[in-house]
């Protein structure tokens, strides 16, 4: 008899959870508090409690070859970088195409998710719902979480002092729809991650002047990077990821201001950090010159009708002060002490199972943030933990995962970011060889080696991790040597006609081949 599966979401990681379960042979039934699919990505009028909230002009900032799901690829004529009513088309495709919505139960309300009485016998865990006001109770064998992080708001109103004397409008910035009722105004935006910025573009355009407010600065990358082509198509390349680990950080770091100073000088627009991970606001710089942002340091103390910065300079009659300030991070429907939470820092293991657990049934899934696309890294921890699930019961034993003071002691290591941050090459790569699925590089290159070079030269787009192992996919190859036709086909609208001896323009120089092989030749001895 199949294993039952609660999955709590049906966003972004909670689709492919559903479907990772069915891979595995698993019976999934998943609870959705609202009445659709999408998560984050189901943009609404009004901002409802509980439920993720997005702007009407979001447009995501990791490219489409990048953060599609490993079997079933982004169609070629959608935008590299697309707005959240195509992000929403596409999970309906991958939902349809996978037959998921028969395992979701919308406006199901999950209110607790407590161990069983036996729970350290079967691992089985009890879990309340609530839907229409009515409270059910269930069994299930394991429980996938994955409601993600984009829900509690964070509102750090006590490191402000004389905040409740403000007049104007106070708000998050989950509030924010539309820029057209702040027609005029002036507007302070606190917090300079993606959020604050591109809220503070596109208020720019209506309002009387924007000042934004920022404690650490920032990095600020182009969505369009060399040759016009996405940003994390061109970086996010195992040669690079090579490159960063092999050569010195200091130098690495040197070469990274570099670049993106190349654009514009990072200090002259008063944004420069020295440690802060960069977002992806491309039109910040132009909103800058051109007075429309302002930017300020460090808010250090507000009047009735305005705010004094760190440095000194005031500004008044500010209408409405917007907190870019991000999320917590909280389960309050999970059994207290099953998942301890403290600030930022929440202990799991490879991001994925609490430790301590007698058991390994529950995980939490989407609980970080890439520098990079997270669907693909959520899709991976999915596949992994729904392993670990049924492994767990094929052979009731509990060491498929370490025990828990070796757990204990990786989760130190694992979540000493504050903010959950990963490398997205490092993570996909670390996951996959939990479930052994990560690519063999020394097989490729003597059984394929046009595909080993775009492997390990191209992108590290997610089909590479179902060219082998568990849940390998038929149509991964052809789906890594076209990515690049892909790409193009989605911005090469208008037919032009071009010389037929022109190279593509993203192929690497004949040096940095040279080197790459040498670098490929090593790759393949660490196999070894």
């Amino acid at each position: 008899m199949s294993k039952r599966v609660a999955v709590v979401g049906a966003g972004a990681s909670g689709l492919t959870a559903i479907k990772c379960c069915l891979d595995e042979g698993l019976q999934p039934t998943c609870f959705e508090r609202s009445e659709d699919i999408g998560g984050l990505w189901r943009f609404q009028e009004q901002d409802i409690g509980g439920q993720a909230s997005i702007y009407k002009s979001l447009t995501i900032n990791t490219s489409k070859e990048m953060m599609t799901y490993s079997d079933f690829p982004i169609p070629e004529e959608y935008p590299n970088y697309m707005h959240h009513s195509k992000v929403m088309e596409y999970f309906r495709m991958y939902a349809k195409h996978f037959d998921l919505l028969r395992h979701i139960r919308f406006k199901a309300c999950v209110r607790h998710i407590k161990k069983c009485p036996d729970f350290c016998a079967t691992g089985q865990w009890e879990v309340v719902t609530e839907t229409y006001g009515k409270q059910e109770s269930a069994v299930f064998d394991a429980v996938l979480v994955c409601t993600g992080h984009h829900i509690d708001p964070y509102f750090p109103l006590d490191a402000f002092p004389g905040v409740e004397t403000f007049k104007g409008k106070i708000m998050h910035s989950r509030e924010y729809k539309h820029p057209e009722k702040f027609q005029d105004q002036r507007i302070l935006v606190i917090g300079l991650g993606n959020s604050g910025a591109d809220i503070s573009v596109d208020l720019s355009h209506v309002t009387q002047q924007i000042f934004l407010s920022t404690r650490t600065g920032t990095w600020v990358v182009n969505r369009v990077s060399d040759d016009g082509y996405p940003l994390d198509v061109v970086h996010f390349t195992r040669f690079k990821n090579l490159l960063r680990h092999t050569l010195p950080k200091a130098l690495v770091n040197l070469w990274g201001e570099k670049k993106l100073n190349m654009r514009f000088n990072h200090e002259n627009y008063g944004i420069k950090s020295l440690t802060k991970y960069p977002i992806a606001a491309d039109d910040l710089p132009n909103a800058i010159i051109s007075g429309r942002v302002l930017m300020k340091p460090n808010v250090k103390e507000f009047t009735k009708t305005g705010v004094i910065f760190e440095d000194g300079s005031r500004e008044e009659n500010i209408d409405v002060v917007i907190f870019a300030t991000g999320y917590s991070y909280s389960f309050p429907f999970i059994e207290e002490g099953v998942i301890k939470t403290k600030d930022y820092y929440i202990p799991l293991y490879k991001f994925v199972f609490p430790p301590n657990l007698e058991k390994p049934t529950l995980a939490i899934i989407g609980l970080l943030q890439p520098l990079g696309a997270i669907m693909p890294i959520s899709e991976l921890q999915a596949r992994w933990a729904t392993r670990v699930f049924k492994e767990y019961y094929r052979c009731a034993i509990c060491s498929i995962l370490p025990s828990s003071h070796i757990i204990l002691c990786l989760c130190v290591d694992d979540n000493t970011h504050l903010n959950l941050q990963v490398q997205y090459v490092d993570q996909m790569d670390e996951l996959a060889s939990l479930s052994g699925v990560k690519p063999n590089l020394l097989a490729l290159l003597l059984t394929d080696p046009k595909l080993a070079w775009e492997v390990f030269f191209g992108p590290c787009s997610p089909m590479q991790f179902r060219l082998t192992g568990p849940g390998k996919w038929e149509g991964a190859r052809d789906a890594i040597l076209t990515q690049r036709e892909r790409i193009v086909k989605a911005t090469k609208t208008r037919a032009l006609q071009t010389c037929t001896e022109s190279s593509p323009p993203l192929a690497p120089s004949f040096l940095i081949k040279v080197f790459g092989c040498f670098a490929l030749f090593a790759v393949m001895l660490a196999y070894l």
